[in-house]
This record gives C-alpha cells, structure tokens and sequence, in this order.
C-alpha cells in the first residue's frame, strides 16, 4: 500500500471525508455561519439536523414530560394510589368548568348526587349543581412520601372540603380515583423493562460485532446459537417462566425476572443487524489502515465501524422501548405480567377485560391513551434521531 493510499485511509472517522476541509485562504474568506458547518463536529451537526425536524422534537418533549410524570407522581397526582371512595364507586368522569352564572371564572367541578336504580341496582351519578368545588394549586391533600425519603402532603392541585372530589377520569369500580392511578401507573410501565432492555443492547452490540468483524468458526456458532434462541414462541416461553418463578415473590420482583431473563435471549435481532453491518464495513479502506497502525479489533469496532451506523442503533435503541412498554400492558393485560396490588397501564386496562362493563363504564379504557402517545412519541423521536443520525439521509 502506498503512502498516498495510507493517507487518504486514514482511521479518521469515515463521514468527515464527506465534507471537504476548507484551505487556510478559504477559511478567511468564510463567512461566520459557514465556518459553523465546516468545523463543527459530528454531533453538533447531529442536534443541528433534529433540531429541524419538528415533529421529533415535540415528540422528545412529550416524552420528557411523560418520566417527569412518573419521577414525580405523587405530588401530580390529585389522591393517594390506594385510597377508596366506597360512595362513588363506577363514577362518571367530572367535567371541568369555566363558567357558572354566565360568568368566567376560575376553573371548577360540580358535586354528583348518587341514587340506585331499583330496576338494575346500579348506581346512577347525576350532577349536583349546588356543590362547587373549585380547583386549587399546591392543595394540601393525602400523605405521601417522595421517592420514600421526605414525608409531603401538598399536591400540584385538588379540591378542599370533607365531601369535595374531583375525578376527572372517573372511578374504578373500589371507587378508586382513576386519573392518580393512571399517573402512578406511568412510574411502572415506563421503567420496568428498561433493564433487561440495557441488557440485551449490550448484548446485541458486543455478540453481533464479534460475530461480523471476527467472522469463521465464532460466527457459525454464533449464528446457530441465535437461530435456537429465536425459535422460542414468547407467549408460551413467558407464562412458563411466570409459572418456574418463586411463588414467594413479589408481583413486581416477578416480572423484573422474567424481564431479565427474556432479555438474555432478546438480543438476537440487534446482534444479526450489527454482524450485517460490519461484514459490510470491515472491508473499508479506513477499517485496513487502523489495523496496520495496530489498533486492536475492540477499538476498531468501537471507535470506526459502530459510528458508521449509529442511526441503526439509535432507531432500534429507540424502537425498543415502546416495544417493552407495549410488552408490559399486552401481558398484564392477559395476566401473565404485573399483578395487583402493583399498579401499571397494563394492569389498570386488565379492569376492562369484560365487555359489558366496558359498556357501562367506557373511561376504564383510558389508560390505553397514554400508552399510544408514549409509543408515538418514541417512534416519531427515532424518526428525526435517525435522519439527524444518518450523513446519507436527505
């Protein structure tokens, strides 16, 4: 290989040659704003580009505020998780409302009056005009511990008085307020899963680029160890592993477990992806000169060949975690998952298993809202982090 060839191969990384550098003369004669692209590095360039992808960055704003919501539930929500009002149990949502006498003012909930319906012996819930309850900021409201360290009992709002309520979301059927529910079920789905998804990412990045930058006999074992992994069916292979767990767990302890375990047989997706990608690159002519400088096959994958496809990983890191949120409700939802007492959008939605009080009791499919917008979210997210991410995208 010749000197010339050496240079221009060099182990820089490989999309900086996409942009040539600008000559001591043409950098004088730049303007600010062309200096900025010039020399600006790889991720600068990367927020740039996200940055004008709007839809993604509203979505990684929605995002924020849903771990927000779930790091500080308690104090969002309006009661405590467990607490049970017995005389509005199956209540109706409560509507807010800025207008009473023809007037605008601050926002309020009417009270509801309960009466029994002989014919059916269901509570029917009508609207008792002469019950306002206005809507407060930082009400003091049920105890709570934040984070179980500092004892609190100021909510971000709520309504006053022994006979106030304010359901926006309605009740459950132990009377149970419905929207605090749903705030604190955000805590469990959006962070259960999260570690065995850390697990098998590691997993997936350091098998796969093992098995495609070392190739031979490592890479057939490889390849067929992962073809017996993805022949498990995974309904059948969680309610077993639900069944082999110990009964004395918790519910929650449970299903960490399971999530743990399926995790060491998840990573195959990624790892088949990564080993596609590097036999595609381990041939390049920056990958030939960072071996004969004597970098090692660790340093090569890690610092030349991964950023070389960094928005795969981003888009499948991203992709992953609405995956296990979707996971999570799917199975408690048929009660192979969380159970109660532990609370979760999943188990929230397993109340509305029955069609019948589904049909008397429609704001029971609730919770499945947060779990399509959270979804949403992380796809649109992947979307504009993938496009910021790829130096071939448009």
């Amino acid at each position: 290989m010749s000197e010339e060839t050496n240079v221009s191969a060099s182990p820089a990384q490989p999309n900086a040659a996409m942009i040539p550098l600008p000559s001591a003369g043409e950098e004088e004669g730049m303007t600010k704003a062309e200096k900025s692209v010039y020399l600006a590095s790889q991720w600068t360039l990367i927020i740039r580009r996200f940055r004008k992808h709007k839809l993604a960055v509203w979505s990684l704003g929605v995002v924020v505020l849903l771990y927000l919501m779930a790091i500080f539930c308690e104090f969002l929500a309006p009661y405590d998780l467990s607490r049970r009002f017995n005389q509005y149990i199956y209540q109706q949502p409560q509507t807010i409302r800025f207008v009473r006498d023809g007037r605008i003012t601050w926002p309020f909930v009417y009270g509801f009056k309960a009466e029994v319906d002989r014919a059916t012996f269901r509570r029917i819930y009508t609207v008792d005009t002469s019950k306002v309850y206005p809507i407060k900021l930082f009400v003091k409201g049920d105890p709570y511990e934040m984070w179980g360290l500092w004892p609190m009992d100021r909510h971000l709002w709520g309504v006053e008085g022994e006979d106030a309520t304010a359901f926006l979301l309605g009740t459950d059927r132990l009377g149970r307020d419905s929207l605090s529910r749903i705030i604190h079920g955000s805590r469990i789905s959006l962070s259960v899963g999260l570690i065995g998804l850390a697990i098998s990412f590691v997993l997936g990045l350091t098998i796969g680029g093992a098995s495609g930058y070392i190739g031979g006999v490592l890479d057939e074992g490889i390849q067929r160890l992962i073809e017996v992994l993805r022949s498990f069916p995974s309904l059948p292979l969680w309610m077993a592993l639900a069944a082999a767990m110990p009964p004395r767990w918790p519910p929650l302890q449970v299903y960490f477990g399971i999530t743990v375990v399926l995790s060491l047989i998840g990573w195959t997706g990624l790892a088949r992806a990564v080993r596609g990608k590097l036999l595609a690159l381990r041939e390049e002519d920056y990958v030939m000169a960072a071996r004969i400088s004597g970098a090692g096959a660790t340093h090569i994958i890690a610092r030349h060949l991964l950023p070389g496809f960094m928005s795969y990983i981003i888009v499948s890191l991203t992709l992953s975690i609405p995956g296990m949120i979707l996971g999570e409700t799917s199975l408690s939802f048929l009660g192979l998952g969380l159970r109660a007492p532990v609370t979760s959008w999943g188990v929230l939605l397993a109340e509305a298993q029955n069609a019948s009080i589904v049909a008397l009791y429609p704001w029971l499919l609730i919770p499945g809202i947060p779990v399509v917008i959270t979804v949403l979210a992380f796809n649109f997210m992947g979307d504009g982090l993938r496009d910021a991410a790829d130096p071939y995208g448009r």
